[in-house]
């Protein structure tokens, strides 16, 4: 959250099933409350939106039957903000999740962030 407004309690009683690009099924638990506090939750939402405009400007394209390489430069231009958008979710991460975790011993939130890094620089 920006402006330094503390972030919100969740709850996480339930399994959470995530389905990797190659189709691999991830579930993970996370039985116990914790605070989650993100100074750029906003800033976030705004890049997730205008990377949502940008894809529907290029299924126009394609939709139009614009030239390849125009397509091309614009999914890059795409998957530079979608890589740039995580790195911002991954410093707020570190700087606030995972500080909790370490001070409160949560060896479990470590491994999961380590998971996470993975899949994403892949």
């Amino acid at each position: 959250m920006e402006n330094g407004s503390k972030g919100k309690r969740t709850e996480h009683e339930h399994p959470h099933r995530h389905v990797l690009e190659d189709g691999t099924v991830v579930e993970h638990t996370h039985p116990h409350a914790h605070t989650h506090t993100h100074e750029h939750t906003k800033a976030v939402l705004n890049r997730l939106s205008r990377v949502i405009g940008h894809m529907e400007s290029i299924k126009r394209m394609v939709e139009e039957g614009r030239d390849c390489s125009e397509v091309l430069v614009q999914l890059s231009a795409v998957k530079a903000a979608i890589n740039n958008t995580g790195k911002v979710i991954l410093q707020d991460h570190i700087e606030h999740c995972l500080v909790d975790a370490i001070e409160s011993g949560d060896m479990k939130a470590i491994e999961e962030l380590n998971k996470a890094i993975d899949r994403f620089i892949k």
